[in-house]
């Protein structure tokens, strides 16, 4: 059997590139939207260098929109390997009469998904998350997750997303995990370690994917799209 990465381990590689985002309180930094793109099946084993910037800042009013993207290249070669984008929300620092995106239509279909996955996660599992480096301590804290508004500590963003690809691969993509080459989405609602997730997927055509991930019916990562190949890529 032949070895894969699933390619939304490109967020993990990339994780690391961080920006400044000057003083603001960590406690109201909410997650808001994650996406990843894979120039090529990923090999599993390999050295890159990483590079991160800011490349939007939104005015909510009630809080700033940030957005940052990050390379990462080849070490030896400085051929691109994958790319990945992150938005996050930073209570209380809007207001500064700056631009305010315009939101687009989301690609989910009006109608029953063509499929559907649940994963139950454990009453452990962002601590397990934790092991990808991954500190924040909203995820593990009581008390500081009860400064952000939470009864408990919640469940990483990113560990919700982990979970989407591997319904994808499992469906759309026939179980190889290098048909996968993109993936967007956006967070909605927080999920408490050992609720269930439940991804519903639709094949919208012409290698696109979307998808909506839920938790006893309240959407938690929602405006889902995805790229497919129609075969395995060389790898």
């Amino acid at each position: 059997m032949r070895t894969a990465v699933l390619p939304s381990f490109a967020e993990i590689v990339t994780a690391g590139a961080k920006v400044d985002l000057g003083e603001v309180d960590a406690a109201r930094v909410v997650h808001a939207e994650q996406a990843f793109r894979v120039v090529a099946p990923l090999p599993v084993e390999g050295r890159v260098r990483v590079t991160a910037r800011v490349t939007e800042v939104l005015d909510k009013g009630s809080g700033a929109l940030v957005r940052t993207e990050a390379d990462a290249v080849d070490a030896s070669t400085g051929e691109l390997v994958l790319t990945s984008a992150k938005t996050l929300f930073l209570g209380g620092e809007g207001g500064f009469g700056g631009t305010r995106r315009d939101s687009v239509p989301s690609p989910v279909p009006d109608r029953a998904p063509d499929h559907e996955v649940t994963y139950r996660t454990t009453p452990g599992q962002a601590l397990l998350y934790r092991l990808t480096g991954d500190r924040n301590p909203l995820h593990s804290d009581p008390a500081f997750a009860a400064k952000g508004g939470f009864d408990q500590p919640i469940l990483h963003g990113m560990c919700t997303y982990g979970f989407t690809p591997r319904a994808l691969v499992a469906t759309v993509c026939g179980g190889d995990a290098r048909r996968l080459v993109a993936m967007d989405a956006r967070f909605t609602r927080p999920v408490v370690p050992g609720q269930s997730l439940t991804v519903s997927v639709w094949d919208t055509g012409g290698g696109t994917v979307a998808f909506r991930t839920t938790v006893d019916g309240e959407v938690v990562l929602d405006r889902g799209s995805a790229e497919v190949t129609a075969s395995s890529p060389a790898a």
